[in-house]
């Protein structure tokens, strides 16, 4: 249960109405409402709270922007699924949702080799024109889309790596069951973004939807094996780290 429950909406409180509001339909998302499960139109909200319909719906959409709630068209707004804690260590999708008790699926967008441009060169520790793999997939958890990734690998590290089915696998896996390359350091930069109409089509979002931008760099020792760039649903990742509080030491 949540400290300091709100069940009214106290109009001499200097805190904003649509935000009690909000706190109360979070304690009924969080402890009441199961996944899926409907929640009171605007006009029941306005009515039950003493509310105008516009500070209602100003809760809801704050809800709905956060990845609490969503809406189906003609029919309501529903439960959303809690958010998954975006893992900040080297794991794989694949990995990672079964970790979680979610079935992950992938679809292959594209596959191909191709030479090496300038800027993804750097990025690989190679040299310009050198060949390359890119491998876009869409990545599933349950069957929802959750991500787009975009992978870019020297293909001389991965001669056949293209005719190899990635369906139901990791690519991490294959990577070091295969050709031995073990990876086990990574550095990832994460970037709030937002979808075009092609990403935001395959994630079964709006365009101009939220999103979190990673770019990932993997390496097996000191080879760099991977460049990557995803797209992650801001509505359904959220970051989570420990921080701990720097003490300095007794000064000598």
């Amino acid at each position: 249960m949540r400290s300091g429950t709100l069940t009214t909406i106290d109009a001499r409180s200097p805190v904003p109405k649509y935000f009690q509001l909000r706190e109360i339909l979070l304690d009924l998302i969080e402890n009441e409402l199961t996944v899926d499960a409907p929640v009171p139109s605007e006009r029941e909200l306005a009515a039950r709270y003493g509310l105008s319909r516009m500070t209602a719906r100003q809760a809801v959409e704050h809800l709905v922007s956060e990845g609490r709630l969503y809406r189906v068209q003609g029919k309501g707004t529903f439960v959303a699924r809690p958010k998954i804690d975006m893992p900040l260590r080297l794991t794989s999708f694949t990995e990672d949702m079964r970790a979680r008790g979610l079935t992950p699926g992938s679809r292959d967008l594209d596959r191909r080799r191709i030479p090496a441009s300038a800027a993804v060169a750097r990025e690989l520790n190679i040299d310009t024109g050198d060949f390359i793999y890119v491998i876009e997939r869409l990545r599933t958890a349950d069957g929802v889309p959750m991500a787009l990734e975009r992978s870019h690998i020297p293909a001389h590290l991965a001669p056949d790596l293209l005719e190899i089915s990635l369906v139901e696998r990791s690519l991490y896996e294959i990577l070091a069951a295969r050709y031995g390359l073990l990876l086990d350091r990574g550095e990832q930069v994460i970037e709030a973004g937002i979808a075009d109409s092609g990403d935001a089509g395959l994630l079964g979002l709006e365009p101009g939807s939220a999103v979190l931008l990673l770019q990932r760099h993997t390496w097996a020792g000191e080879v760099a094996v991977e460049y990557a760039v995803s797209t992650y649903r801001a509505d359904r990742y959220q970051l989570r780290a420990s921080l701990e509080l720097h003490r300095p030491g007794p000064q000598r």
